[in-house]
């Protein structure tokens, strides 16, 4: 589709948007000399081998080998098309496109039947929202929504609105506009009866929560009972488009707050977000009624590695931010956890105290996951019981001896010492006891796991002389144009021994050829071949000489040329063995010189 936009803007485009500010919308970036780190979206990791580098407007992850520039950065991790990607881009630029993003077409990544769930959601959000803010069908449910304390800049903000008392509006309404029984019924918004075959809505009488997708699409509804009515909240059930184990409630409005401010919150649930962001905490986010699970930390960890859970302070919710705090630390995270007082959410506290008290009292009070575990393993216990007293002792001593900074494990050392009147050095000495029994247990599995894991790290990183020198040329060659043709005169025709590589030259020259000034980032978009695409943003990512000296040239290209001669040894070898085992040693010897002059030009 790139065709449908000028070359000339495409540069254009290129030029106003730095990566580093298209990426960090996805992954937080930390500097690192020359280049930007973080955690690759395109696989999971706990270390960050993801790059950006801003000069040469790349990435390269040297994890999974995913690399590219600003454009198949967004066409690899949204699935965009190359049109859409220069339109998001040229958004980002504030450069103006003769194009209505509106028209573009759909996603080549995106179906019909996901299409049209897609819209049919919108188009409820937007008529339920309509139903709760301007009709008299919904004055009641905006009422009890105002008594609650929820306010109508927080109503036009999550979008909220209300779904009639009807039993098949919304299977009318969609039906008219064309949109399949079978479509609708697997989005989660209408439900066949079994004994009939009969269709009838899945929300009635209740307050519409959308749900949305990190592109601000929305995908699902929550529906909340405006009496008695069971359950309390109705749930969208799960759909190709939406998935609880992946989805955070407000991460799409949140994110701008979470890079702002380094750091995220975690919610129990929706509500608590809600109620946060009328306290002016804006960087919330909440699971969808389920557990934490890999799939949210790992699209956490992308963006933050500040994180304060604020989950309710009954037993399961201490429990959910035990689990949910272990999972995260695990993962590389940095912890806290806020606090407030017995069998309160968020909501209750900022009735009851104000906005103000809960920022500061609650968010900015938090306390580190340790503090919070000191909490944690007190609970049920009773301290002037010797038994339980070293139980909990027991516990919490487990816990310091897994921590990495040893100031950190002084200082909970001295205070369970103080607490309980022990000897410093008995608990220093107990906890060593502890750590050196955890690591005799976890020697065994890591030792093997080294055994198999180096030599293959090893062998991955071996690569012949002539691979290396390959790959070197190519760096030089794609920084300057007058070393490509050089090195291409100094081939004589031969080729590069490595395929891909050749491959690269080729394109390389006809970019060239082209008129284009050496761009890595417009060479990338030149070149079709997505697996081409990667070797090259991988090239670049090389450290090598700023100046190419002739001597470094001649060494490189007497590389590709010497396994060039490697390989006619080694076919001249087998020629003087099978002359050999025809009885011809006079053909074998004359072979033999042949070799002899072949290595001397080695």
């Amino acid at each position: 589709m790139a065709e449908h936009i000028a070359e000339e803007k495409v540069n254009e485009i290129r030029q106003a948007v730095d990566i580093v500010d298209v990426v960090s919308d996805y992954v937080q970036l930390k500097k690192q000399g020359r280049n930007y780190f973080g955690l690759c979206p395109f696989h999971g990791e706990n270390t960050p081998s993801f790059s950006v580098a801003s000069d040469k407007q790349i990435y390269h992850c040297f994890g999974c080998g995913a690399g590219g520039n600003a454009f198949s950065f967004l066409m690899d991790l949204e699935g965009y098309s190359f049109q859409e990607a220069a339109v998001k881009l040229a958004e980002k630029g504030n450069i103006k496109l003769d194009i209505d993003a509106s028209s573009l077409t759909a996603r080549k990544s995106v179906s019909p039947e996901i299409g049209q769930m897609l819209e049919a959601h919108e188009l409820l959000r937007k008529f339920y929202h309509h139903l709760l803010v301007n009709t008299k069908d919904g004055q009641h449910a905006l009422e009890y929504l105002l008594n609650r304390g929820f306010t109508m800049e927080s109503i036009d903000k999550f979008q909220i609105g209300y779904s009639l008392n009807s039993w098949d509006f919304v299977y009318k309404f969609l039906t008219k506009r064309k949109f399949p029984e079978e479509v609708i019924e697997k989005a989660g918004l209408i439900i066949r009866r079994e004994k009939d075959g009969q269709f009838f809505d899945r929300f009635r009488d209740r307050i519409m929560f959308p749900i949305f997708d990190r592109n601000g699409q929305t995908i699902a509804f929550s529906g909340r009972s405006l009496g008695a009515n069971e359950p309390k909240y109705l749930n969208s059930p799960e759909t190709v488009i939406f998935n609880k184990s992946k989805i955070l409630y407000n991460f799409h409005l949140a994110r701008p707050h979470i890079k702002k401010f380094q750091q995220a919150i975690l919610f129990e649930g929706f509500a608590d977000v809600i109620a946060a962001d009328r306290a002016g905490v804006e960087n919330g986010v909440a699971t969808m009624g389920t557990s934490l699970t890999d799939e949210h930390v790992s699209a956490l960890k992308r963006n933050v590695q500040s994180i304060t859970i604020c989950y309710d302070s009954d037993h399961a919710g201490i429990e959910a931010a035990q689990r949910a705090g272990e999972m995260l630390s695990a993962a590389g995270c940095q912890i806290r956890v806020a606090l407030m007082p017995d069998g309160m959410d968020p909501d209750d506290y900022i009735k009851e105290f104000g906005k103000e008290k809960f920022r500061k009292e609650v968010i900015d009070a938090s306390v580190t996951f340790m503090a919070f575990k000191l909490l944690y393993y007190r609970r049920g216990k009773r301290l002037h019981d010797e038994g339980d007293r070293l139980l909990y002792i027991e516990e919490v001593l487990a816990e310091i001896s897994k921590l990495d900074n040893a100031v950190e494990k002084d200082h909970y050392l001295r205070q369970l010492a103080n607490e309980f009147s022990l000897s410093l050095e008995a608990l220093n000495e107990q906890q060593r006891q502890v750590s050196f029994a955890e690591k005799k247990k976890s020697k065994g599995t890591n030792s093997i796991a080294k055994v198999k894991l180096q030599p293959m790290a090893k062998s991955s990183q071996l690569k012949p002389a002539h691979y290396a020198a390959e790959r070197r040329l190519i760096a030089h060659m794609i920084r300057n144009s007058d070393i490509a043709y050089k090195v291409q005169d100094m081939l004589k025709g031969n080729t590069f021994n490595i395929d891909e590589h050749q491959a690269i030259i080729t394109y390389l020259l006809g970019f060239y050829e082209k008129g284009h000034s050496p761009d890595p980032s417009a060479f990338i978009d030149f070149i079709h071949d997505e697996k081409l695409k990667r070797v090259v943003a991988d090239i670049e990512m090389m450290l090598i000489n700023e100046e190419l000296s002739e001597q470094e040239l001649t060494d490189y290209i007497k590389q590709v040329f010497n396994y060039q001669k490697m390989l006619k040894i080694k076919e001249k070898k087998a020629e003087e063995k099978e002359a050999e085992r025809q009885g011809d040693f006079i053909k074998a010897s004359m072979i033999a010189m042949e070799i002899i002059q072949l290595r001397k030009s080695l």
